[in-house]
């Protein structure tokens, strides 16, 4: 949940508009989806023991979602973009208005650096929850 207020917040503050969409969407900075795994992954270890297989699990977990953020979902939502602007031009040309629900989701991924800020804040969560 904090991940997805700051998405708001730091939109806010880099497109000097609200986006209360941001509160509950995908892709942006921070990744919510690297907060959480990375969350869990160090409250695991505190729980059941760095040493762990459950630790390790989730810590593999954790990797695999980080890097599909960057990876397949990063580019999905640049497919998204071009196919996008390719409805654009098509609806000019053919004078037809596209519905909200015909254009496709841009924002689905995250760069590297948004995995990295996410991944850091769930560290920090993790480690703060854990501590009593």
């Amino acid at each position: 949940m904090i991940s997805q207020v700051l998405k708001v917040i730091i939109h806010r503050i880099v497109n000097g508009e609200f986006v209360w969409e941001r509160l509950r969407g995908d892709g942006g900075m921070p990744s919510s989806h690297s907060a959480t795994v990375a969350s869990v992954a160090v409250s695991t270890g505190f729980v059941a023991g760095w040493d762990s297989p459950v630790f390790a699990v989730a810590f593999f977990v954790a990797i695999i979602v980080m890097h599909d953020a960057m990876g397949v979902r990063q580019e999905t939502g640049k497919q998204a973009k071009v196919l996008n602007n390719m409805l654009m031009i098509m609806q000019d040309a053919f004078e037809n208005e596209l519905t909200p629900e015909e254009t496709l989701k841009e924002f689905v991924g995250h760069t590297p650096l948004q995995v990295f800020v996410g991944c850091g804040l769930g560290i920090l969560i993790g480690i703060l929850m854990n501590f009593r």
